[in-house]
């Protein structure tokens, strides 16, 4: 291996499937696969596990949401909410992919936990998963009482895609006057569609995630325009400037040593920090993109222990 991974993470990879978007039918139906495999022996004892579908954009079918809610509740009163995207490179998954996170963040901050499952490039390109993550939200604070949370407690997170429409939603619900949004937690996220960083440069053969499914994903969701002058920064939140990034809440940014999309994530950073936003930057040394799911590894204990005190402390009354 010409990259230095930590040692626990280099044993799992013989283990951990090759993802290729090039064929997106047959990547697919492996991630089915897959998640199937995992949700079959997944344990769901204290969350009540709903459903709710919130009215589509324009022009658009409604938005199924999956709602995770602590059960007992660990308090009588509304409950915080954790806005929760999954990734998959704006191609691929649904909130059966974090249905275990889900879960457990569930379970651990004692919040409710709602996941989108928003439409998928190329089949709906940019907008519509934006869209669609902006409905639920909204839905979310429209039945705030029905639903009994605090719409004043609402906090976004997402990994890899999931972080990029996270950054973007909260910058579009900042612009729209929308759903107060109180804390971001963006994890190896995808955020600039240029990919003319360093690691984009030269991540051309790392594990899970690499250059080559990175111009895939970026095509598949902006088209003709990936790359070009014309793309704005509700699709590539890295376009913003620091003027841009003003009045935002609160953001947790976590980043992956050997990954393609490590450079952007540190570059958001930065620029949130530079508009006066209380932002906080993790980069873990000999990780790649998707190691998380290498649970056992120390270096992702301290990935998911450091996280999991963010949200707390950020969704506490």
């Amino acid at each position: 291996m010409r990259y230095p991974y930590d040692p626990e993470l280099a044993a799992a990879l013989t283990m951990m499937a090759e993802v290729d978007i090039t064929d997106l039918t047959a990547a697919r139906a492996a991630q089915a696969r897959e998640v199937a495999a995992r949700l079959a022996a997944v344990d769901t004892t204290g969350v009540m596990v709903t459903e709710l579908r919130a009215p589509g954009p324009a022009d658009a079918p409604d938005v199924p949401l999956r709602l995770y809610r602590p059960d007992p509740a660990p308090c009588p009163g509304p409950l915080p909410v954790l806005y929760s995207l999954h990734g998959g490179g704006y191609v691929l998954g649904s909130p059966d992919v974090d249905h275990e996170t889900n879960l457990r963040l569930c379970r651990d901050l004692g919040v409710l936990v709602v996941s989108p499952d928003y439409r998928l490039a190329p089949e709906h390109p940019y907008p519509a998963a934006l869209e669609d993550c902006y409905a639920g939200l909204c839905l979310l604070e429209k039945n705030a009482t029905e639903l009994n949370l605090r719409p004043d407690r609402i906090a976004v997170c997402g990994d890899s895609a999931g972080a990029g429409l996270a950054a973007a939603l909260t910058l579009l619900s900042r612009d729209r006057g929308g759903p107060s949004i109180c804390f971001q937690y963006l994890c190896s996220p995808a955020l600039d569609d240029r990919l003319t960083t360093p690691s984009a440069v030269s991540c051309t053969d790392t594990p899970v995630w690499n250059r080559r499914n990175a111009e895939l994903s970026w095509w598949a969701y902006l088209g003709e325009a990936a790359g070009s002058e014309d793309v704005p920064v509700y699709a590539a939140p890295a376009r913003a400037e620091a003027g841009q990034l003003t009045d935002l809440p609160p953001a947790l940014v976590t980043v992956m040593h050997f990954d393609p999309l490590r450079d952007e994530g540190i570059h958001y950073a930065q620029e949130l920090l530079a508009a006066g936003v209380l932002a906080e930057l993790h980069v873990y040394p000999g990780t790649f993109h998707g190691a998380v799911m290498v649970e056992h590894a120390a270096v992702i204990r301290r990935v998911t222990d450091e996280a999991t005190a963010a949200l707390r402390r950020a969704l506490s009354p």
